[in-house]
């Protein structure tokens, strides 16, 4: 069963980053966190079994963080 990935660009509510990443740390499914400049705060790197899987990962779990403002996902794709 191939494995579904992607990257969840993450902008963080001020003052609670440190939270934020204390709580993206421990969620099951997140492989790598990097803090960046610009538009965006945090690409996280996701990976799960399943389109549905990466589906309720994103939405149930990384979106549900308070100190989370916004996010955008890009699933990846063989080329």
């Amino acid at each position: 069963m191939a494995m579904s990935s992607g990257l969840v660009l993450a902008k963080l509510v001020a003052g609670k980053e440190k939270q934020t990443l204390n709580k993206l740390r421990i969620i099951k499914g997140i492989t790598h966190i990097s803090a960046v400049l610009g538009r965006w705060d945090l690409v996280i790197d996701v990976e799960a079994g399943s389109i549905q899987e990466l589906t309720m990962l994103v939405v149930h779990k990384i979106r549900a963080i308070p100190g989370i403002s916004t996010t955008e996902t890009l699933i990846t794709t063989a080329i």
